[in-house]
């Protein structure tokens, strides 16, 4: 019922035109390696062997193969469900294996809701909560705040943040009650005076445990165990009631916040990590506490003291087959390295992963292996100071039920673990892997494909201005993660070996290429001053970077790429970049309110007061001194190298331009998405054709053309009758569908598009939060469907209609009357109707004050003289 109700309200509001056909596509993700984002959650079914879960913050959840592999769950969700991306508790059931649960939500306008399967996460069904999910939110890492009754499946609670306390179902998760006599909902906040509501929100409720050993198969389970994010008062509490009534457990730690509350039925002990922050990026202070059941004892067991502890704790694991034997993570170690601690007789003593020698020298307890994901770092055990090798925000840590030599934990940047772990307590060294493979959590920024060289090019980020960069030597950037400023892709299907490199920074925001010279390619990125000038340039498509002053360097023989100065304050970064078509321009739409800003050859960036610093911007990829700029309804031209620029035409009733591409082999041919559809001009903007049907568009591309010498297929994230990515090989006259159900690629809004100039039908989707996808057509297209679509012109000026393939230059109008329509009808065709193309059997003859004028193979159209 959920189910159709939920294609009920979409079919509502987004109806299907029966014009748009789909083509079969396929789709698969280009290889980072697995991971590159945050990891908060691994979960392993104790009665299924085999079976495992992670969870991420914005990048879905995803199963556990057996060649140690992962596939993803939630790449279904689309536009409208792109908040399932985000989830912020996991269950699986301990009697029905094939039952799992996901609660899920980004802290976005929308309620969140708990995700039901019953086939191990093949397909899933929704039941709506009234409240909203923090997949995003701070303490996303403590958990699992969502548990299934091991001796009554039927049965599930829930822990909300925000003050909505805890939850319960007695139907597998389809309704959900509030359990009133638990009436603690959280006292900790991270920062009551954030205006955003990002951090002065509740943490809420940490995590439910069930206590197994209490009841039997069959009926509720009477004790349970709830963990909430106070301190200062009592944040642990007990139901011996199968949750009716519940008390405060006595004698507990209320100085620092329960993060995790892990049961050891055979020892009837409850294992809790706590640590003074929420998580994932704060905690300096915390502790390991160990709750005798039957005695009702509590025992600190905290692996170091004093001046040794100066993190949290977050991942617990304990061995179910070797009873007494805990594992447990630093959750935010970040020098000299992560830590992870390991008791084989409860807590009584500890080894750990590393320790100090003689100072400063290391000595780590592990082989390194990052063969799957090799950007991580070398692949050999690093000694050096600071280097995050075993990782950071380590809020997850889970013992195979079924294999006491395999264990994962999740970091900020990847999955690792070890398929040795018993060596730890004979040889005490262990082969640490990467081993994220299929988890590619990536929040892509921007993508090029230049016509020569490697075929793909990302600029990398995350969610929420937090980015990643991977390097030899990790480096924290402000937020606690590490950047991953993006990759030179020189194979879709391998990982590469490393990512940009030199200079670093927290993130790259944006890249493009020089089209007389592709292998010129501008990244720019957002850090703060510490990390130098956020320009970067490279002369050999991507595989080496400069940003300082430099003089001249010759390149191709053809002209002189002078490396921009590069001298201001750390406001000037993010945003968008365009780099002029002989590559000795940068135009730079920064973020931080310092507006567009350009810069030719060695002298400093100036202002561009002429343009909006909201602007969309690019340039033309033929002409050096031709840059364009869409604000509001407003299209901007400059002809003098981006100082300059003027308004040339309007783009209907838009309020949000999204993105500017433009013909890479035409000077003036130009496209334009914006909030109220999709705009052509082929005169440099001194005019626009809107195009017929497109209501709304966002991300655009051009790639490779259907035929020699044709125009370049068109690639849109828009709403055409519908929200999807379509391609049209005819100048958006006729469309096709490219995705299906079983590739929504989240929120359509916030991913980006470039399209394969070599590859016809080829497209690489940039998503955030599920890395980068390519996809190749895998049928036959559809026949066109278009009949009579009407372009309407956007100014007052002549529509020029110039045939692509020619080129227009600003203030000139070129018209091409079709020399080949197909029909033989003998009617008049009105002004700014059909008058010609492959298959028309209309009229050919336009209606007088009108010439029928070359559009594309498939579409002439009576225009004004």
């Amino acid at each position: 019922m959920a189910v159709l109700k939920l294609l009920g309200i979409l079919a509502a509001i987004y109806p299907v035109a029966s014009a748009v056909n789909s083509q079969s596509y396929t789709w698969k993700n280009v290889k980072i390696g697995g991971g590159g984002g945050f990891v908060p959650g691994i979960v392993f079914n104790p009665s299924a062997k085999g079976l495992a879960y992670a969870r991420t913050d914005i990048g879905g959840a995803y199963r556990l193969n057996a060649d140690d592999s992962w596939t993803p769950l939630l790449d279904f969700a689309d536009d409208s469900r792109w908040n399932y991306w985000g989830v912020d508790a996991l269950a699986t059931d301990p009697v029905d294996p094939n039952r799992l649960y996901l609660a899920t939500g980004i802290w976005d306008p929308n309620n969140g809701q708990i995700l039901i399967s019953t086939d191990q996460g093949a397909s899933f069904t929704p039941s709506q909560l009234p409240f909203k999910v923090g997949g995003n939110m701070p303490g996303r890492g403590m958990g699992e705040r969502l548990a299934v009754d091991p001796n009554l499946n039927s049965v599930l609670f829930f822990g909300a943040r925000s003050g909505n306390g805890l939850w319960k179902s007695t139907n597998f998760g389809q309704t959900w009650a509030k359990v009133s006599s638990f009436t603690s909902t959280g006292t900790f906040i991270p920062d009551p005076t954030d205006s955003s509501g990002y951090n002065s929100d509740k943490l809420g409720i940490a995590w439910v445990t069930f206590d197994s050993t209490s009841g039997k198969s069959g009926t509720a389970t009477p004790r349970i165990f709830v963990g909430v994010a106070s301190n200062g008062t009592s944040n642990i509490f007990v139901s011996q009631d199968a949750g009716s009534t519940w008390s405060a457990v006595p004698g507990q730690n209320t100085t620092f916040l329960p993060h995790k509350g892990v049961l050891s039925p055979v020892e009837k002990v409850l294992y809790v990590s706590y640590s003074d922050g929420g998580g994932p990026y704060d905690g300096t202070l915390g502790a390991i506490m160990k709750y005798d059941i039957a005695n009702s004892k509590w025992t600190d067991i905290t692996p170091v003291s004093g001046s040794d502890l100066y993190f949290g704790f977050g991942g617990v694991g304990v061995d179910l087959q070797k009873p007494g034997t805990i594992m447990v993570a630093a959750l935010n170690s970040w020098w000299p390295d992560g830590q992870i601690f390991r008791s084989t007789n409860g807590g009584s003593t500890w080894s750990p992963l590393w320790q100090f020698g003689n100072y400063p020298d290391i000595n780590k307890y592990y082989s390194y292996d990052d063969s799957l994901a090799p950007w991580l770092g070398p692949n050999f055990v690093d000694t050096t100071l600071g280097d995050l090798q075993i990782g950071w925000m380590m809020e997850s840590l889970s013992i195979d039920p079924f294999d006491s030599n395999h264990f994962l934990y999740g970091t900020g940047s990847t999955i690792y673990g070890s398929r040795n772990l018993l060596q730890w307590d004979s040889t005490h060294n262990i082969t640490l892997k990467s081993m994220a493979d299929g988890i590619e959590e990536t929040s892509i920024q921007g993508l090029i494909s230049p016509p020569t060289g490697p075929s793909l090019l990302s600029a990398v980020g995350d969610l929420g201005g937090t980015f990643f960069s991977s390097s030899f030597s990790a480096e924290k950037n402000i937020d606690g993660e590490v950047a991953l400023l993006g990759f030179v892709h020189n194979s879709l299907t391998t990982a590469p070996q490393t990512e940009f490199q030199n200079p670093k920074w927290s993130t790259s925001a944006d890249i493009d290429f020089a089209g007389n010279n592709p292998t010129n390619i501008v990244r720019i990125g957002t850090g703060d001053s510490s990390q130098g000038k956020q320009v970067a340039l490279s002369t050999d498509s991507g595989a080496s970077w400069n940003q300082d002053f430099g003089a001249a360097d010759n390149v191709q023989g053809s002209y002189n790429l002078i490396y921009a100065a590069l001298s201001f304050v750390e406001e000037f970064a993010g945003g968008k970049v365009a780099f002029s078509a002989d590559g000795d321009t940068v135009l730079w739409r920064t973020n931080s309110g310092q507006g567009v800003l350009v810069s030719q050859f060695t002298n400093p960036f100036t202002s561009v007061s002429s343009l909006p610093s909201t602007a969309a911007i690019a340039s033309d990829k033929k002409n050096n001194s031709i840059f364009y700029g869409a604000a509001g309804s407003s299209f901007y031209l400059s002809t003098d190298g981006g100082k300059t620029f003027k308004v040339t035409s309007s783009l209907g009733s838009s309020t949000s331009p999204v993105k500017i591409v433009v013909n890479p082999g035409v000077t003036g041919d130009v496209w334009v998405s914006t909030d109220k559809g999709l705009f052509h001009s082929t005169n440099s903007g001194s005019s626009f054709t809107t195009i017929s049907g497109v209501s709304q568009a966002w991300a655009i591309a051009l790639g490779a053309p259907s035929k020699s010498g044709g125009y370049p297929a068109l690639f849109a994230a828009a709403n055409i009758g519908g929200l999807g990515y379509f391609r049209s090989d005819d100048s958006g006259v006729n469309w096709v569908k490219i995705n299906d159900a079983a590739h929504g690629f989240g929120s359509v809004g916030a991913n980006v598009l470039t399209a394969d100039p070599r590859i016809y039908g080829r497209v690489y989707i940039g998503t955030n939060g599920r890395g980068i996808w390519y996809g190749d057509a895998s049928g036959a297209a559809p026949p066109p469907t278009a009949t009579a679509p009407t372009t309407t012109p956007t100014s007052a000026s002549t529509t020029t209609t110039s045939r692509p393939g020619t080129t227009s230059v600003p203030g000139t109008t070129t018209t091409k009357t079709s020399t080949a329509p197909t029909s033989t009808s003998t009617g008049v065709a009105a002004a700014w109707s059909q008058c010609g193309g492959q298959g028309w059997t209309g009229p050919t003859q336009c209606a007088s004050g009108s010439v029928c004028t070359y559009q594309n193979d498939f579409y002439s159209q009576c225009l004004p003289q």
